[in-house]
């Protein structure tokens, strides 16, 4: 699986496209560093060995979500569409509807 394992200072990160076994934890041994990611300077810097990218693809390794977008934009992969990457889960949900339904309420002055 191609994923991003974090690395950096604390509040700095950055990140390195890995290839790992996708039961592994992204900190254990990796098989492979593809590249680094750094969101934190503008522009946001992607260095990508893309010869090794589209080898793993080829022989069948998945992406995390994330990563997928992250190909997306940088013109790796063709034909696709970026996929959702942070999930809400249902109990967020149903707080982010009750909050929409109840109009905030303005002080009184």
């Amino acid at each position: 699986m191609i994923r991003l394992q974090r690395v950096g200072k604390k509040k700095q990160p950055s990140y390195r496209f890995i290839v790992s076994d996708k039961l592994h934890d992204t900190q254990s041994k990796n098989v492979e560093v593809l590249g680094i990611y750094n969101p934190m300077v503008k522009p946001k810097v992607i260095e990508l060995k893309k010869e090794r990218v589209e080898y793993w693809l080829k022989v069948g390794a998945q992406m995390s979500s994330t990563v997928n977008n992250l190909f997306i934009t940088q013109g790796i992969i063709k034909d696709g569409k970026k996929k959702k990457s942070v999930f809400l889960s249902t109990r967020r949900k149903v707080k982010i509807a009750a909050k929409k339904e109840k109009p905030a309420e303005a002080p009184a002055a």
